[in-house]
């Protein structure tokens, strides 16, 4: 959780006005992180040719199990405000990122159990994801959440208390968009279903147990956050099947790990 915040706190958290109704920076970019992922979804399908009534089932639980997802942590760690006179607006606008990838990817998991799909549509979702939270985060830098500790490096951002900041929104931006030309470039290379997936996650979750260090965050339990432990299980996870599955056949692809 992180500490109170001036009433002026961000770089522009309202892009703009509408007579006396303000458009808040978050919720814009939010919603065009969901519309630039979708597209690249749909088109990724398309040129796949595997647009089917599985797919929209799929790609439904994962956007229904994201949104709820995203919810958990900060109820887990922002309980007690929440409750209060004054701390609806968590419950409203707190989201995590963290919370929707893995309620996202539990939901998928669960439909393809309950309905037997055994189709694996991780290869289609994996660079919508990134691209989403790259545009995501911008949101986030713009709004002043998600930011990082006190530094006195050039580029630390005030974001309106006069401390220099690590921009940590920015730095997950920016590795999200690495992450984004490393996948697109994979699809060339004929990986396994699902993989990109799975690689996504072991990228995307080692990079935040990483920059948690940076990163003004409460409730610490024997030296980690409680983003770092959620890490730690998500790659544990998505690791295991290197340690306690046979090599997959070499002949199968030039991307082996299975997802």
């Amino acid at each position: 959780m992180n500490p109170a915040l001036p009433a002026h706190w961000g770089i522009r958290p309202v892009l703009f006005s509408v007579g006396r109704l303000d458009i808040p920076s978050y919720g814009v970019f939010m919603a065009l992180a969901v519309a630039a992922g979708l597209l690249v979804y749909y088109r990724e399908a398309s040129r796949q040719r595997t647009l089917s009534e599985n797919t929209f089932y799929i790609l439904m639980a994962g956007l229904v199990g994201g949104a709820l997802g995203a919810k958990l942590p900060i109820l887990a760690l922002n309980w007690h405000e929440i409750v209060s006179e004054h701390g609806w607006n968590l419950l409203v606008s707190g989201r995590s990122i963290v919370g929707g990838l893995v309620g996202g990817a539990v939901s998928v998991m669960l439909l393809k159990r309950t309905l037997r799909i055994n189709e694996r549509k991780g290869n289609l979702f994996a660079p919508a994801i990134a691209l989403g939270m790259v545009i995501g985060r911008i949101g986030c830098f713009l709004r002043g959440c998600c930011f990082g500790a006190p530094t006195t490096l050039p580029w630390g951002t005030d974001f309106g208390d006069g401390v220099p900041r690590h921009p940590t929104q920015l730095y997950e931006a920016l590795f999200m968009l690495g992450m984004f030309g490393f996948l697109t470039a994979l699809k060339s290379k004929a990986p396994r279903p699902g993989a990109l997936f799975r690689i996504l996650m072991l990228g995307y979750f080692s990079f935040r147990f990483a920059i948690e260090f940076i990163r003004v965050e409460g409730g610490a339990f024997l030296g980690l956050t409680f983003f770092q432990w959620i890490s730690l299980v998500v790659l544990a996870w998505y690791a295991k099947d290197w340690f306690w599955k046979p090599d997959p056949d070499p002949q199968a692809g030039p991307v082996v790990m299975k997802g």
